[in-house]
């Protein structure tokens, strides 16, 4: 039976995303949930009863011909990574991803095709056109899923070639440099950070420290727990991390790659922040950084946390600005999402404009100012105004730094106190590109030099928070 539920609704509160879904016996015997979308109750139902057509065509056929669809063949290529999900061969995050974007990138350009006519130049422009219209990172999983896909035609017979193979993805715009937090830039962060309640309460500080400290990614420095540390030698365990997956919720499971699999060495500050958060009788297996319930934090609420940080809602001056630009907007009669598409600007710039988290430049006052129609005295009103408002701040210098930026420097301040680069890799948990190093060194060898470095480049920062930290609270 087909169910649909809205999932999403605009500013007015009136339905923008429908889902349909229902239970579908694989051809593995399983039975799995099967879900699609639209903008109408009615679309996502079509789309799912085409989806189910397709798996029970993959069900009852065995083996594909060159006349089915393409939308048969990546079924049963998506049934195989879910197969290999089920058997933690591939991370869960996997099936996700290529389910997602299978849906929403490749379904509507190239599902239709038969596989017989999915020739390499047809190939080739859904990828561009994705590409062009989405994104480069965007373009290139969506070709692995083709990939796939075609490397299954070709298993079964009905493609004597895979037409992706020889289809290259070039970017339509220069690679942006990797940067990190240089001594000045770390310095301003953990001051932005102290002026931040909300930053102190999401436990901002420490968390921030612990990823520079280990190199580790988000998701698995929230994994680490108090059995993964140990206090004799001061190294971290860290062969873990929290995902959170559709139909489970945080799952904390083991690292994708033997590389990530490995053994880090702290710094004597690092060392003493963690054991100044442990309180006797806690559990060896409650997270080092939990939520207010004691519980495993999720990623994506910790990364909302640090977007908050680093875009803390401006002066007064910065807000009176928000609110002005939101009551005009309301007054022409825009949705936010209506101004996106008309001034083509990214997804969430006028949310953050609205709310003062970011500056909003003369030129972008002028753009919104012919936008909404303004009459003379409100253009002029709003140009005083955002000059007023437009004088940066600390949050505003440090608006690029991500989470990932805490294992670039890492990097960096390794690389600059002269760490080889297997060194730095090994720290890090990157993948071995020598087929030498990877036959002749371990994945999980230990650094300890690394741990020296990384003291005292943050030692005097750690020393400005010996008070105990504050409760998480999420």
């Amino acid at each position: 039976m087909i169910t649909s539920r809205v999932v999403s609704r605009d500013e007015k509160g009136q339905a923008r995303k429908f889902e349909a879904r229902a239970y579908f016996r694989d051809m593995d015997g399983q039975t799995r949930l099967v879900a699609r979308w639209g903008n109408t109750a009615d679309q996502a139902k079509n789309r799912l009863r085409e989806a189910l057509k397709a798996r029970q065509r993959i069900a009852g056929a065995g083996h594909l011909k060159s006349t089915d669809r393409v939308s048969t063949a990546a079924e049963l290529f998506l049934a195989e990574v879910q197969d290999l999900v089920d058997q933690d061969v591939l991370a869960p995050g996997t099936y996700q991803t290529y389910r997602y974007q299978y849906d929403k990138n490749l379904e509507s350009r190239i599902g239709e095709l038969r596989l017989i006519e999915a020739s390499t130049p047809r190939v080739s422009d859904v990828i561009k056109a994705i590409r062009d219209e989405v994104g480069a990172a965007t373009a290139k999983t969506c070709k692995s899923i083709l990939t796939g896909t075609f490397v299954l035609a070709v298993t079964h017979g009905a493609l004597t070639a895979n037409p992706v193979r020889e289809i290259k993805i070039r970017a339509t715009s220069t690679k942006r440099l990797p940067r990190a937090l240089e001594v000045d830039e770390r310095e301003q962060w953990f001051d932005l950070l102290r002026q931040d309640e909300q930053a102190v309460k999401a436990d901002l500080i420490d968390l921030s420290k612990f990823m520079i400290a280990t190199g580790e990614r988000i998701g698995e420095s929230l994994a680490v727990t108090w059995r993964d540390l140990n206090r004799e030698t001061g190294e971290i365990d860290c062969s873990h991390q929290i995902q959170r997956i559709k139909g489970k919720g945080l799952v904390r499971r083991r690292v994708k790659s033997s590389a990530g699999d490995r053994i880090v060495g702290l710094p004597t500050w690092a060392l003493e922040m963690l054991l100044a958060r442990w309180t006797p009788g806690s559990s060896l297996d409650a997270p080092i950084f939990p939520d207010s319930k004691g519980g495993f934090r999720d990623p994506h609420n910790v990364q909302k946390a640090l977007r908050n940080a680093r875009r803390p809602v401006g002066g007064q001056r910065r807000q009176q600005l928000g609110k002005i630009l939101r009551d005009h907007r309301r007054k022409a009669g825009f949705t936010q999402d209506q101004i996106i598409a008309m001034l083509g600007w990214r997804k969430t710039r006028i949310s953050l404009l609205e709310t003062g988290r970011v500056r909003l430049t003369a030129e972008e006052a002028v753009t919104l100012a012919d936008a909404y129609r303004l009459t003379r005295i409100d253009r002029s009103a709003l140009l005083e105004l955002t000059e007023l408002a437009g004088m940066r701040s600390l949050a505003d210098e440090l608006e690029w730094v991500t989470a990932h930026v805490f294992r670039k420097t890492t990097a960096t301040i390794l690389e600059n106190a002269g760490q080889t680069p297997r060194q730095v890799a090994d720290q890090l948990g990157h993948s071995q590109t020598s087929t030498t190093v990877d036959d002749y060194f371990g994945r999980r060898r230990r650094n300890p030099e690394a741990a020296e470095h990384l003291e005292f480049a943050m030692r005097h920062i750690h020393d400005q928070d010996r008070q105990p930290s504050a409760e998480p609270e999420l």
